[in-house]
């Protein structure tokens, strides 16, 4: 068990290295679907794997290759603290099958920004459009963007035991006129300081937290962080991000239609 829960963080931390996630979009599902977790005790795991500074090291490679913001990351840090204890207690006050929906319709939406439809039948026939591109100045927001931002993924971090660079990373670039490694590096330095610490402490206090869990997978996060950074600062992500995509699409529609598969499953 810890060595598969350490492979868990490890594919988790790439992903996050990559994408400038938290991870939590593979954690919870795994957790859930595999280990049979209630997705409230995912959650709060998810969270608590997530407190620790396990993208330290991705942060730092963000950093050396000049791709980080650290005045956007401080505000939406400072956001994401306040909306991770609202969204924890929205989560657990809400039944488990309420839960499943709402989060498998997040994940909707997050492939959505992932795989980017419009964009790839247009490099398909051939119409895309690459020579603009994110300038620098663009990234020169009000600070009371950057902290609404935190705010928003804070909530989704809470409700969904996520890091919140599934929001954040989208909201930079397409909003904001981030570039995507820039966006992942802000992303990653944002969910470095201890902002889920609130969610953690509802979660604990409610019993829906595993604390071994949590430890074994960010192990694995650490290490896996850092090894994604690397490869997101040297090849082009592109068809990565529309994999995963893909992936989120079915996990998504996993969540969404899981019970009505039990009921088929059990008649």
């Amino acid at each position: 068990m810890p060595i598969a829960l350490f492979v868990l963080g490890l594919v988790a931390g790439i992903a996050s290295g990559m994408f400038g996630i938290g991870g939590g979009v593979i954690i919870v599902p795994v957790l859930v679907t595999v280990l049979g977790f209630a997705l409230q005790q995912a959650t709060g795991t998810s969270l608590a794997a997530l407190l620790m500074p396990v993208g330290i090291f991705a942060v730092l490679e963000y950093h050396r290759a000049n791709k980080l913001n650290l005045r956007a990351a401080a505000w939406i840090a400072a956001g994401l603290a306040i909306g991770a204890i609202f969204g924890a207690n929205v989560a657990l006050s809400l039944p488990s099958a309420t839960l499943r929906q709402i989060y498998g319709i997040f994940l909707l939406y997050a492939s959505w920004r992932f795989v980017e439809p419009r964009k790839w039948l247009a490099e398909i026939r051939g119409q895309a459009n690459t020579a603009t591109s994110a300038s620098e100045t663009a990234t020169m927001v009000a600070w009371y963007w950057m902290a609404l931002l935190g705010v928003v993924a804070g909530i989704a971090s809470g409700m969904f035991g996520i890091g919140g660079g599934v929001i954040i990373v989208p909201a930079l670039v397409g909003l904001l006129r981030f570039d995507q490694k820039t966006a992942a590096g802000t992303s990653l330095a944002a969910l470095l300081l201890p902002v889920s610490l609130g969610g953690v402490i509802v979660y604990y206090q409610s019993g829906q937290l595993d604390l071994g869990v949590a430890v074994a997978v960010a192990l694995g996060l650490l290490i896996g962080a850092f090894a994604g950074a690397r490869i997101a600062l040297g090849l082009p992500s592109k068809t990565i991000k529309r994999i995963y995509g893909i992936f989120l699409l079915f996990v998504g529609l996993y969540f969404i239609f899981r019970d009505l598969l039990f009921l088929a499953a059990t008649r």
